[in-house]
C-alpha cells in the first residue's frame, strides 16, 4: 500500500553538524523493451519539473530523523515523481548552494530500478514526469550534482559485471 499524501514540515529533517539541511534523491531508470518483450540495452531515466516551475530534476527531498537515506529516497520517488522499485548502492555524496534559499545543503543520491509506475501518487497534480533517454535527462537536469550522480550512474550499468547482476536482477 502507498501513501498517497506528501510528507510536509520540517519537524523530523536532519542537518549535518554545519548545520547543512540533508536532502536525498534518486536517478529512477529502466531500460527500453525490445518488441519481444525482452529488455534492451536502451537506458531511460525518469525527470521530473519542479513545483515552483518547469525546470527538470530528479526526485529529491529532505531525508528525516524517523528513515534511512534508502528509504528517504525510495518515498520522495513515490512522492514526487509516482514510481516504485529496488534502491540500489549509493551515487555519492555532494555539498551544494541552494539558490533559493541561499545556503548550502548536503545531498546524496541514489539509482532507482523502476518496477512499477503508479497512476496516482502525492504530486501528480504539481509535477509532470517524463522519461527520456541520458542524453536528453543531461540537458534539461537543473541541477549540476544531479547531472554528476547521473554520469556515474551510467558508468556503472556500462561496466560489465554490473551489467550481468543488472540483468540477474530483473529476473528475479
Amino acid at each position: 500500500m502507498v501513501c498517497l499524501v506528501s510528507r510536509t514540515g520540517r519537524l523530523l529533517q536532519r542537518y549535518d553538524s554545519l548545520g547543512r539541511r540533508q536532502v536525498v534523491g534518486c536517478i529512477p531508470y529502466r531500460f527500453k523493451s525490445n518488441s519481444d518483450g525482452t529488455p534492451s540495452k536502451d537506458l531511460e531515466v525518469l525527470v521530473i519539473s519542479s513545483q515552483k516551475c518547469q525546470k527538470m530534476m530528479f526526485p529529491k527531498g529532505g531525508w528525516e530523523l524517523d528513515e534511512s537515506r534508502e528509504e528517504a529516497a525510495l518515498r520522495e520517488s513515490i512522492e514526487e515523481a509516482g514510481v516504485i522499485g529496488k534502491v540500489e548502492l549509493e551515487l555519492g555524496k555532494w555539498d551544494f548552494l541552494s539558490k533559493r534559499h541561499g545556503t548550502f545543503y548536503e545531498g546524496y543520491m541514489f539509482p532507482l530500478l523502476v518496477k512499477e509506475e503508479l497512476a496516482f501518487w502525492p504530486e501528480q497534480n504539481l509535477r509532470k514526469r517524463t522519461w527520456m533517454n541520458v542524453k536528453e535527462a543531461r540537458d534539461v537536469c537543473q541541477h549540476w550534482w544531479m547531472k554528476e550522480a547521473l554520469d556515474i550512474l551510467v558508468e556503472r550499468l556500462a561496466s560489465p559485471q554490473q551489467r550481468k547482476e543488472q540483468d540477474i536482477t530483473s529476473c528475479l
